[in-house]
């Protein structure tokens, strides 16, 4: 459902259900169709509703397989599988940037090199500001607004930003927090 976040005084969509694998946004919605793009990092700007949350990002590798990563707060630990790796995900309450290296996670979770993602499926419960795919890691004030948290006032916004790891040794996905920025209000939108 699309609603007006108090928080930002901005759009974004809401996916809310009781269960998790019952109501879901996947793009593209036919399975054989791609989302055609070749950059390594997804980026999601999204809030924490203190409710179970999981979302999928499926990719070939150069090996031929169909991969899939699933992040979930549900999950304690991190399972490598033939065909598909589970991490934990960890937010923090309020809005959240997540990032994640999907070349790097593919690397060291199968040995095999990422080639695009060709399908990305958001399940209940979060709300989404925005999903991006970059070429590297961007600081925030980088990014044009529409791909920033801005906050209505001059109270900012707190992210955190996350990275995901996968150790081989133990075989297993960590994440690891890069830091806690909060979001700039523009001088435009500060009251003088």
């Amino acid at each position: 459902m699309r609603i007006t976040d108090e928080e930002l005084n901005s759009l974004a969509l809401e996916i809310g259900g009781t269960n998790v694998s019952t109501t879901s946004v996947t793009c593209p919605a036919e399975k054989h169709q791609s989302l055609g793009i070749k950059l390594p990092f997804i980026v999601m700007l999204m809030k924490n509703l203190n409710k179970y949350f999981t979302f999928e990002i499926e990719f070939p590798d150069d090996q031929g397989s169909r991969r899939r990563f699933r992040a979930s707060t549900f999950n304690t630990g991190t399972k490598v599988q033939p065909f598909m790796c589970s991490m934990h995900l960890n937010l923090e309450n309020g809005w959240n940037h997540a990032q994640l290296n999907l070349a790097e996670l593919t690397k060291r979770a199968y040995g095999t090199n990422y080639m695009e993602p060709l399908r990305v499926t958001v399940h209940a419960n979060c709300r989404l500001r925005r999903i991006f795919f970059s070429d590297r890691v961007y600081d925030p004030e980088q990014a044009p607004a529409e791909f920033r948290i801005l906050a209505k006032a001059q109270q900012p916004v707190r992210l955190r930003e996350m990275q995901s790891q996968v150790n081989l040794e133990e075989n297993t996905c960590q994440e690891h927090e890069c830091q806690a920025m909060p979001a700039r209000v523009p001088p435009s939108l500060s009251s003088s």
